[in-house]
């Protein structure tokens, strides 16, 4: 009996249950968006989608204008959220066609987009009750 309980004590919990995770989920969405801002990804949007979907805390949506561009900023994410938050995506797809790539970390998914996939998904829309924060953030706000 006293196995069980131990074990039902350190299961893992789903990312939005404690302030610290939601921390460590605003803080990966803002290093996913800085890293694009650095390469010059497009209309970064981040949504706060913790109260309307269950999959994940945020997601973070950026344009890139060319295939190789698409794959840099997919890179240099990757790369910034390896040496800011020590995480790495647990899946990710579209790195061969590099039309969307998705970065999914669990508890924030990035979708770097082309934009004709961007506008014809129009995840923006999709996901519209959900809190729209836009990119850069002023200097005094926070997610």
């Amino acid at each position: 009996m006293i196995l069980e309980s131990s074990v039902l004590t350190t299961a893992p919990q789903p990312a939005s249950n404690s302030a610290q995770s939601r921390t460590s989920s605003q803080q990966l969405a803002l290093t996913l968006a800085e890293a694009a801002d650095d390469r010059k990804g497009a209309d970064i949007l981040i949504l706060n989608v913790q109260d309307v979907c269950y999959l994940t805390d945020y997601f973070v949506i950026v344009t890139g204008f060319s295939r190789t561009q698409v794959r840099a900023l997919a890179d240099s994410m990757k790369k910034a959220t390896e040496e800011h938050c020590h995480r790495s995506p647990t899946h990710s797809e579209g790195q061969s066609e590099s039309n969307w790539i998705v970065l999914d970390y669990g508890d924030a998914i990035a979708h770097i987009m082309m934009p004709e996939a961007r506008e014809f998904y129009s995840l923006e829309a999709f996901w519209g009750h959900a809190e729209r924060i836009s990119f850069p953030l002023p200097p005094d706000a926070s997610l």
